[in-house]
């Protein structure tokens, strides 16, 4: 077997379904089923079972598809190390962030990443931060953005923190909202970050909300509060000024101590040895310091 038989195991693996896997492996699926034939008539051994909803790895297709991954991570990491030697930064970063960082911070940041670094290449995740940091405990990405205070133990850059709102078209101050009968529009986030809102609600009011409504996205839930379908409490992050007719009341804990969430870059020592890894952190540094100047 040769390095694009492992590829096709493993896309096959992760697709489940020979049309998806033939489309990302630019071949047809006459193509793709016969170079599969090919491989487990090598191994003696079906690999995968075809029905008509889809493939199903056999007990000998698993171990297979295991010594493949093992194989293109291995092959991956040396090529890394060889190419450590140039001067230029090769490789590929692999970046797990948790979404909202994702959608407003990160972009500008790889923007200047890419144009200092145009042989590098990004490989790029989102979602909770809980998943983010399990993704940097298994090792499947080289560093993890993630927001709240995390435990952890190896090398961490703390990125910013940001002040959390109450942001609604009408509800002019926090008081108004013991006798309001709008809904409380609310996203799906980590247990942290709903933890944070469940406390200070709690706090102040000591009663749940008369109404509310639960969303997917926070973009849906800034969404629906700047059209006056409800309150929504947001981090400034997505908030860019631009917004009009809508009120932005910043959030206090009983000690009068603004309410703010803090995001953090970290990964192993390890990952941040990569020279793709030690070239990202650069970056992020200097843009802290431009963004500190103009502030």
């Amino acid at each position: 077997m040769n390095r694009s038989d492992y590829r096709l195991l493993v896309v096959l693996d992760q697709e489940m379904n020979m049309r998806k896997a033939a489309e990302r492996l630019f071949v047809s699926q006459p193509a793709l089923s016969q170079r599969l034939q090919s491989i487990e008539k090598e191994w003696q051994q079906p690999l995968f079972l075809r029905s008509q909803k889809g493939l199903t790895l056999t007990p000998a297709g698993e171990m297979v598809v295991q010594l493949a991954k093992e194989i293109l991570s291995k092959e991956e990491s040396v090529v890394e190390k060889i190419q450590s030697m140039d001067s230029k930064v090769y490789g590929t970063l692999k970046i797990a962030c948790a979404s909202i960082v994702g959608q407003n911070w990160l972009p500008k940041v790889l923007k200047r990443f890419v144009e200092k670094n145009p042989h590098a290449r990004i490989s790029l995740i989102t979602g909770w931060s809980s998943e983010i940091l399990q993704a940097v405990y298994d090792g499947d990405v080289h560093i993890g953005i993630i927001r709240g205070t995390p435990e952890w133990k190896g090398p961490k850059m703390h990125l910013f923190q940001d002040q959390l709102y109450l942001v609604d078209r009408d509800i002019e101050r926090i008081e108004d909202l013991h006798k309001t009968s709008r809904p409380f529009i609310q996203f799906k986030s980590d247990s942290t970050y709903y933890q944070e809102i469940q406390d200070w609600w709690n706090q102040q009011f000591h009663i749940t909300p008369r109404q509310s409504i639960l969303v997917d996205q926070i973009e849906t839930c800034k969404q629906m509060a700047l059209n006056g379908i409800g309150y929504a409490i947001l981090p400034s992050i997505t908030l860019t000024g631009s917004e009009k007719n809508i009120h932005k009341i910043p959030l206090h804990s009983e000690k009068e101590m603004a309410l703010k969430r803090d995001t953090w870059l970290l990964g192993y020592q390890s990952s941040f040895d990569l020279p793709q890894v030690e070239a990202f952190s650069q970056v992020v540094q200097e843009y802290l310091i431009e963004m500190n100047v103009t502030h």
